[in-house]
């Protein structure tokens, strides 16, 4: 008998950050796609970073909600190591896309065949033997400068999600953002048709890796930077599954 471990695959993701670069894995619960990661990273092209380049051209498109990155093939399960942040897998090449690369988003010539530097796992886990989340729950990201909210992502049907965020009250530091933190949204189910909407403003419990304690924050909502419902409707392949779902249409994701 042989054993059958990872395979390599192709794991596109969606970019956001406007001064520093975060990468969200586009799941799905089929496998080898069946996991939910972020990343921090830095590009660098014939050995000189260009990351400005990418900020760059955020700052001149700005209608475009995100962009997205196609890496080359590499094993997901490279990030999901427990207990580090630091990956097996440190580097891939890839290319940069405006908006959404499987909607004819158009690449960026200076951002083709970069080599995407890991700066360190910002959030990793993988959808077997989940159970269902009752509650409207996010993991947060970022920096001082700037915040992001991800749905955090557990048993189908769900949603992928990315929020640009501010927030008042007990939030937490940059240094607790380096740990993780999960932001539970009390007395909220965890649906599509509930989950936060841009310009809304709402209580929220916080809880930072390790820490005893609870914090309570309000969140505001500055944009919904990307949703997608359909590709996490099932466990399997269905029927239209990759079509736009209603709450794609509303959200304005074509």
């Amino acid at each position: 008998m042989h054993s059958h471990g990872p395979v390599k695959a192709v794991h596109n993701m969606v970019v956001v950050g406007e001064h520093r670069i975060f990468l969200s894995h586009l799941p799905m619960f089929m496998a080898p796609h069946n996991a939910q990661v972020i990343l921090e990273a830095t590009f660098t092209k014939q050995g000189k970073t260009v990351d400005d380049v990418y900020f760059a051209d955020r700052a001149k498109n700005p209608t475009v909600r995100f962009y997205t990155l196609q890496p080359q093939s590499f094993v997901l399960q490279d990030f999901l190591r427990a207990g580090t942040t630091q990956p097996a897998l440190k580097t891939f090449t890839a290319t940069v896309f405006r908006g959404h690369l499987e909607k004819e988003g158009p690449k960026i010539e200076a951002l083709t065949n970069i080599e995407v530097q890991i700066k360190q796992v910002v959030h990793a886990h993988t959808f077997e033997k989940m159970d269902k989340l009752p509650t409207l729950t996010y993991t947060m990201f970022g920096s001082d400068r700037e915040q992001f909210l991800a749905h955090f992502i557990s048993k189908p049907p769900d949603f992928d999600q990315l929020l640009t965020v501010s927030g008042t009250g007990s939030m937490p530091s940059a240094d607790e953002l380096q740990r993780g933190v999960t932001v539970e949204i009390l007395n909220r189910p965890n649906q599509a048709t509930t989950r936060l909407q841009a310009r809304e403003s709402t209580p929220a419990r916080a809880h930072v890796t390790g820490a005893h304690q609870f914090l309570d924050v309000h969140i505001t909502v500055r944009a919904e930077s990307y949703f997608e419902e359909g590709e996490l409707s099932s466990a399997k392949m269905s029927p239209g599954m990759f079509d736009q779902t209603a709450e794609e249409r509303k959200a304005g994701f074509d």
